[in-house]
């Protein structure tokens, strides 16, 4: 137990902050601290003691791991609802299109305008850049390549027809279907990224590991209580399971494939 304050942040998409609002909330209560939530600015944050835990990207984890000394350490990761997750630890980047386009492959969006949400996300970002070197292509391969700043705006996009075509993150793009019932009758998914591991939560590698290890506990109970449980429910996450670095590798050399490529950015 602790009686310290624990301050979280959250990275992530904004349509989840509830959610995280409730793990949070419930870790304090088994650890017996006053716990807050905060949208990130800045993943310095962390090792400035600024920050306790978080709810970040795969891709800014392992380059927060590779700091000397790590200024991270993964917890936890959500095992998600549905077939297509295969009780692992997982998501996908689904890259979706209006439905009315002309296009019906990955193939098919050669010169055509593609939004991504951040340089720092896996899904929308590095995923793309790792599909391009595999495929052979260059960052030429799209005619615009526009920032939409989350997956949310993306969508919009596409549906209102500023954009061709976007990654989008399975579980945010589940969330947002959910909660317009209107939308899938306005967008086609044409190709699936991944799958790659998902988002971790983390915690400072300052903090004693005795209260890491707390805090990993109490988030693995979730599910043993059917409150929190339904609390999750609402972001699609059915559980955590334990993470260690290792298993963020395939992020590593998915990143590793599109730099050896010459794929640097999307633009």
């Amino acid at each position: 137990m602790t009686n310290s304050p624990l301050r979280f942040a959250t990275f992530l998409a904004p349509s989840m902050f509830p959610v995280y609002q409730g793990i949070v909330d419930y870790v304090g209560q088994r650890l017996g601290c006053p716990t807050s939530l905060v949208v990130g600015e800045s993943f310095a944050a962390f090792a400035a003691g600024e920050i306790d835990a978080g709810f970040i990207c795969g891709l800014p984890y392992v380059d927060l791991a590779a700091q000397a000394p790590p200024a991270v350490v993964p917890l936890v990761a959500p095992v998600l609802q549905g077939s297509r997750y295969q009780g692992r630890p997982v998501y996908f980047s689904d890259v979706i299109v209006r439905r009315d386009s002309p296009f019906r492959s990955f193939a098919d969006l050669r010169g055509a305008s593609w939004s991504y949400n951040d340089p720092d996300s896996h899904s929308g970002y590095n995923l793309t850049r790792y599909e391009l070197a595999r495929r052979g292509e260059t960052r030429s391969y799209f005619g615009t390549v526009i920032a939409a700043g989350w997956h949310q705006e993306s969508i919009r996009w596409v549906v209102e027809g500023q954009v061709d075509a976007s990654a989008i993150d399975s579980q945010v793009l589940a969330i947002a279907l959910r909660d317009d019932p209107d939308l899938a009758a306005c967008l086609r998914v044409i190709m699936t990224f991944g799958p790659s591991t998902i988002q971790p939560v983390v915690a400072a590698a300052r903090l004693p590991e005795a209260l890491r290890e707390q805090m990993r506990a109490a988030l693995l109970a979730m599910t043993e209580d059917p409150a929190a449980r339904a609390g999750l429910a609402v972001g699609f996450v059915e559980r955590f399971v334990p993470v260690e670095d290792a298993t963020y590798d395939d992020i590593r050399r998915m990143r590793a494939t599109a730099e050896a490529a010459g794929v640097l950015t999307l633009r």
